[in-house]
C-alpha cells in the first residue's frame, strides 16, 4: 500500500472513532491491538494466590495491563496452551515447565511463586498408615505432567517402591477428594487448598510434601518467549506486580488471613477457616535468587534420576530476569 494512502486511512479511522462511527476495536483488525493485553493461565489452587490478589486489587489495571485469566485443570494442559500460543503468562508447577522447556517450548521462568504446598491424602478408614502401605493401591494425581506425580515418584522411591507398584491415574483435583471419601480411591497426591479441605471432610493427610521433599520448588510464573521479546517492559511489570501481591499475602497470612481469603476465587474457598489454614501451611515467594535456583537444580537432578527429565536444563534456557 502506498505510504501516503495508508496515513490518510489511519487519519480517517481516527476521525470515525472520534465521531463514534467506528469502534476502537478496528485497530485490532489493522494489527494495532492493545500491546498490554495478556492471557494468564492458572490452576484452581491457592498456590496461585498472588495472581488472584493482584487481579482483585487492580494491580494490573494500575499498570495499564488488560488481563484475561484462564483456568486449566493441571499444569500439563496449561503448558500445552502456552506451546500453541494461546497463553502468554502462566502460574504453573515447575515440573510441567521443566518438561516443556526440555521439549523446546519457548517459555522462561520469570519468578518463583511458592514452595511445597501439596500432600498425600487417604481415607481415614483405609488402613494406609505409611508410604509402604501404598503398594498395590489406586493412587491419583492431577496428571503425569504435574508436580504431584513427581512427588509420588519421589515418595515411592524413598520407600523402596516405584511407580509401577501402584495403580496410578489422573483425576481432577476436587474429584480426588470425593473419590477418597467415598472409598472408590485409595489415595491421592493433591495440592492446597484441597489437602486441607480433604482433611476437614474427614479424610487423613498421610504426609505433606514438605515431608517428602523439604523446601521443594512448586509453582512458578512463566512467560512466553514471544511476549518477552516483544514487550519486555510489560513482563517486568508483571514480575513487579507478582512481588507486590506476594508481599501482601506474606504480611497478612498469619494474623489477617481473612483479608487474603476474600480475594480468592469462590471455587477455591469452600470454607474460609480451612482456606486460612491452607494459606499458612506453605511459603509464598517471589524473585529468582541463587538459593531458589539451587533448589531447582536439586529438584531437576531428582527428576533426571527418576527418568522424568533426560538431563538438567542450564539456567540461560530456563530463566529470564529482565536483563
Amino acid at each position: 500500500m502506498n505510504k501516503k494512502i495508508g496515513v490518510i486511512l489511519v487519519i480517517a479511522f481516527i476521525a470515525l472513532i472520534a465521531m463514534g462511527t467506528v469502534s476502537a476495536g478496528w485497530f485490532d483488525f489493522l494489527g494495532g491491538g492493545n500491546s498490554n493485553k495478556v492471557t494468564i493461565g492458572y490452576s484452581p489452587s491457592d498456590h496461585d494466590s498472588a495472581l488472584f490478589v493482584a487481579d482483585q486489587q487492580g494491580l494490573y489495571k494500575e499498570k495499564g495491563i488488560e488481563t484475561e485469566l484462564v483456568q486449566f485443570n493441571n499444569g500439563g494442559d496449561l503448558m500445552t496452551a502456552m506451546a500453541s500460543g494461546k497463553v502468554d503468562v502462566g502460574y504453573v508447577g515447575i515440573s510441567p515447565v521443566l518438561s516443556s522447556v526440555e521439549k523446546g517450548v519457548p517459555v522462561k521462568i520469570i519468578s518463583a511463586a511458592q514452595n511445597e504446598g501439596s500432600g498425600v491424602i487417604v481415607s481415614s478408614n483405609s488402613g494406609i498408615n505409611s508410604a509402604a502401605d501404598l503398594n498395590g493401591k489406586n493412587v491419583a494425581t492431577p496428571g503425569e505432567a504435574s508436580i504431584q506425580y513427581v512427588l509420588l515418584n519421589i515418595l515411592l522411591k524413598n520407600n523402596g517402591l516405584s511407580i509401577d507398584k501402584v495403580n496410578s491415574s489422573a483425576m481432577k483435583t476436587p474429584s480426588i477428594n470425593d473419590a477418597i471419601k467415598s472409598n472408590t480411591l485409595d489415595a491421592g497426591v493433591t495440592f492446597q487448598p484441597f489437602v486441607s479441605s480433604s482433611e476437614a471432610d474427614g479424610n487423613k493427610v498421610l504426609m505433606n510434601s514438605s515431608q517428602i521433599s523439604p523446601n521443594h520448588p512448586c509453582c512458578v510464573v512463566v512467560a512466553s518467549q514471544d511476549l518477552i521479546d516483544k514487550n519486555p517492559d510489560l513482563v517486568k511489570n508483571i514480575t513487579a506486580i507478582h512481588e507486590n501481591a506476594t508481599n501482601y499475602i506474606n504480611e497478612n497470612v498469619q494474623n489477617n488471613a481473612s483479608s487474603v481469603v476474600k480475594l480468592l476465587p469462590k471455587d477455591i474457598v469452600s470454607n474460609e477457616d480451612v482456606e486460612a489454614k491452607s494459606l499458612a501451611s506453605f511459603p509464598f515467594i517471589s524473585g529468582l535468587n541463587d538459593t531458589y535456583k539451587a533448589n531447582v537444580d536439586a529438584f531437576m537432578k531428582v527428576e533426571v534420576d527418576l527418568g522424568i527429565l533426560n538431563s538438567t536444563i542450564p539456567h540461560d534456557k530456563l530463566y529470564w530476569e529482565g536483563k
